[in-house]
């Protein structure tokens, strides 16, 4: 599939700017022999690359029998070879082991010595190498933007992949010798390897799934959802999203409603309420600026319709985020 033009690029980066990656770490695994490690769920996004060798993927949970045994439910396994990638968005624990394992390590014990930037080593290594990073994503827009993504992406030996591994491999350099400005890197990183995993999803296949991410590899949507992420504050009508993808206005808002899986208007809004809470967890901004930024001429209007999308008032969300970032709990590896 070709995407429809450059526009959707620039929306793709208006998007995945709002999750924000931070907090990364990273580690290699060198392995040799038949070896297997089992990996808990996790926070945030997971993003791997097989350096040399290959492997099996299996997603699934544990299964505990009883008190003491416990088995991990089996699923299809998903082969990887050398310069594949695979991406994990929504926290799934998974299995990766040299093909034919038996047995298994937890990853707790095995990766225990390790530090950020290390490699954990099986055995005497040598045969099989795999890098990879974990980093948090902002919410709510995390559960919003990550939703549209499947349970595992996984990207075969090409050009992008390599891109993502030279990603993942730059970011143990970083984490292996801290430098000035190694923060600042590490976080750019992670956006570049958000960017290209999800530039592969978009152009490797159809999207199944209804979502952004569907509208978006839509050749007839694309230009009307890149004009409405390019001036969110604009009074938008259906005849005039319509009029951008060259349609009639009620072939569009069926197209639309089918593809992404809500109406245009309800997009446009939820995406106005998402710039918003992120402007107010980040930024001093008065409320009436933010409102004026997401097309409202009145702050009382902005403030229903985010309380409506949101879940709480701008300034009770503003108050919340506040606490969290100067309070923030300890996170999981």
């Amino acid at each position: 599939m070709t995407l429809p033009s450059a526009a959707p690029l620039d929306t793709l980066s208006d998007i995945i700017g709002l999750l924000r990656p931070h907090d990364c770490v990273a580690a290699g695994l060198d392995a040799g022999g038949t070896w297997a490690i089992r990996f808990g769920r996790h926070e945030g996004v997971k993003c791997n690359a097989v350096v040399k060798g290959n492997c099996e993927l299996v997603l699934g949970a544990r299964e505990v029998v009883g008190t003491s045994d416990s088995k991990f439910i089996p699923n299809i396994p998903i082969r990887l070879e050398e310069g594949d990638c695979f991406v994990l968005p929504h926290g799934l624990p998974f299995l990766i082991s040299s093909p034919n394992a038996t047995g298994e390590r937890d990853v707790e014990t095995f990766y225990a010595p390790v530090q950020h930037g290390g490699t954990a080593v099986h055995g005497e290594g040598g045969d099989f190498f795999m890098t990879g990073a974990r980093f948090l994503v902002a919410e709510p827009m995390a559960r919003e933007l990550l939703d549209a993504l499947p349970q595992v992406l996984v990207i075969r030996h090409a050009a992008r992949s390599e891109a993502v591994r030279r990603a993942l491999d730059w970011i143990i350099g970083e984490l292996r010798v801290p430098t000035p400005g190694q923060a600042l890197v590490i976080a750019h990183l992670s956006h570049i390897l958000l960017i290209e995993v999800m530039r592969q999803h978009l152009s490797a296949a159809p999207i199944e799934a209804t979502g952004w991410m569907a509208g978006l590899s839509d050749p007839a949507l694309a230009p009307a959802i890149a004009a409405l992420h390019a001036d969110p504050a604009r009074c938008w009508t259906v005849a005039a999203l319509a009029g951008e993808a060259a349609m009639s206005r009620t072939t569009f808002a069926v197209r639309f409603r089918r593809v992404v899986g809500q109406t245009p208007m309800a997009y446009l809004t939820r995406w106005r309420m998402l710039r918003a809470a992120d402007r107010l967890s980040r930024t001093d901004d008065p409320i009436a600026r933010i409102a004026e930024r997401a097309g409202y001429s009145s702050e009382s209007a902005f403030a229903q319709a985010f309380r409506r999308e949101m879940g709480h008032s701008p300034r009770r969300y503003a108050s919340e985020r506040l606490d969290v970032i100067e309070t923030p709990t300890p996170q999981k590896k």
